[in-house]
């Protein structure tokens, strides 16, 4: 590489970078296949050969950040517990290679936190031009369809184990606040032509506010959940996401506060707190009352506590404002806001004005207002889902909000760890590394191996602290 950079003379920074960046991608290629292949030998020499019979090698790649890896495993014929025939890989079987296809852990994880971030076409350049593995958007969008269905396996699974009573929670809490709304997206359907918006539906629970925090905004335990749910599925997936943190019989109070929507006030436990989210309360009485003197006189008797009062005010205005104008629609709005309010009346107040008695905070925590979910909507799904002509799936938009909420319960890593190839080096180098030594790594491979001479000389890799990768690359190159 030296003398072709000699060779060319002027080389910019950049050019160099990026010829270091190759050479340094395709030596991990070689390093991977080497390992790879000499662990397959293993697997082969202590292997049941009575049980499992020796069918040849069979290619195949793995995706990695530093490019994609060709090596040879053999394939083994054995028999099903029906006694069937079948075929497998020990290889595959031993690196949990069979999870969500051949793509490594580390590869995964910057194709998901990309992806959540940045549309499909983006996060595959990105990947494309960051990493030595270039990659297509299809590709990028499979990986985010397979992980999202994981995860709604995973979800699924603690519906069943609450309904089995075999829940794991067993934290105790005061107080849970519960939190709730819809964001509405723009959908396409299979044809990829617009079709109605469609809600999804998002919630947040958290057991107070750190009382340490400089503006005390910051949830304690905060944990999210998102999906495009029919309400009941949805209602059952928030609750085992409860029950498999929270012991719920040891949960002093639920509080629920919500926009009124009818799918948000089902409740699993019936002696939840509800109320009205003020954000939304405010939003419309702006929006159905068109006078500002009126708007003011509702909000101050919402604030004085005085409901029935506010109730047959807006009755009055809605009935002093109507005309006969067909076109003229402020009696009917006025008339949809009491309705709406009326509709909700045991939750306008908030929880902390009830009069009920609620147990003490814990140590660290304070009781505040509610309303963050606007903001947990915005954070999480909407500056990723919304906006910039998007346009989902029904499939599409359920799998990412699942890795989207997963992000923000910082869970996305260990889902994806689970689902790829993350328990790969979890078993002792040792035994991987003792396969590779100068007698059984190929010196020369087709036209030679490049590398064996470039690295015979000083290395500050070789230099430092010795670790068990860095004992595998001095057997296997030097």
């Amino acid at each position: 590489m030296m003398k072709s950079i000699v060779e060319e003379k002027l080389v910019s920074f950049k050019t160099l970078e990026q010829k270091v960046f190759a050479y340094v991608c395709e030596l991990g290629r070689m390093i991977t296949q080497i390992i790879l292949e000499n662990y397959d030998d293993e697997l082969a020499k202590e292997r049941d050969k009575k049980a499992y019979r020796d069918k040849g090698k069979r290619e195949t790649s793995i995706k990695t950040v530093y490019g994609e890896v060709e090596y040879s495993r053999r394939v083994y014929r054995t028999e099903s517990e029906d006694g069937e025939a079948a075929y497998i890989y020990l290889l595959d079987q031993a690196m949990q290679m069979e999870k969500i296809g051949l793509i490594s852990t580390n590869l995964a994880e910057k194709i998901a936190l990309t992806v959540t971030e940045a549309p499909y076409r983006v996060s595959a350049d990105v990947i494309s031009d960051t990493c030595g593995q270039t990659i297509s958007h299809g590709g990028v969008w499979n990986l985010i369809q397979q992980l999202g269905e994981r995860i709604s396996e995973e979800e699924e699974y603690a519906v069943q184990q609450m309904e089995a009573d075999q829940t794991e929670g067993k934290r105790a809490v005061g107080i849970l606040f519960e939190e709730m709304d819809g964001v509405w997206l723009r959908m396409q359907d299979s044809r990829h032509k617009k079709a109605p918006k469609q809600e999804m539906k998002v919630f947040t629970m958290y057991e107070g506010w750190d009382a340490d925090s400089p503006k005390r905004s910051s949830l304690v335990n905060k944990k999210m959940l998102a999906g495009m749910e029919k309400s009941g599925s949805f209602h059952q997936k928030r609750e085992a996401l409860i029950e498999k943190i929270y012991d719920a019989d040891e949960i002093g109070q639920r509080i629920l506060n919500g926009d009124g929507g009818s799918w948000i006030k089902e409740t699993y436990d019936p002696e939840t707190i509800y109320q009205l989210d003020r954000f939304h309360i405010y939003k419309e009485i702006k929006k159905k009352i068109r006078d500002g003197v009126a708007q003011d006189q509702i909000r101050e008797m919402l604030e004085q506590k005085k409901v029935d009062e506010m109730l047959e005010y807006i009755q009055i205005y809605a009935d002093s404002i109507e005309s006969d104008d067909a076109k003229d629609k402020g009696s009917e709005k006025a008339r949809e806001l009491y309705r709406y309010l009326y509709n909700n009346k045991e939750g306008l107040l908030p929880y902390q004005e009830r009069g009920i008695e609620l147990p003490e905070a814990g140590e660290g925590i304070v009781y505040k207002n509610m309303g963050v979910q606007e903001s947990q909507n915005c954070t999480t799904i909407t500056l990723r889902m919304k906006h910039r002509r998007m346009r989902w799936s029904e499939n599409g938009a359920n799998n990412m909000a699942k890795a989207l909420y997963r992000k923000e319960n910082r869970e996305l890593i260990d889902t994806i760890e689970r689902y790829t190839d993350g328990l790969i080096f979890t078993m002792q180098m040792e035994e991987i590394i003792q396969t590779l030594s100068a007698a059984k790594a190929p010196k020369k491979d087709g036209k030679g191996n490049p590398y064996v001479e470039a690295i015979t000389h000083h290395m500050p890799l070789l230099d430092a602290m010795r670790t068990a990768s860095r004992k595998a690359f001095e057997r296997a190159f030097c």
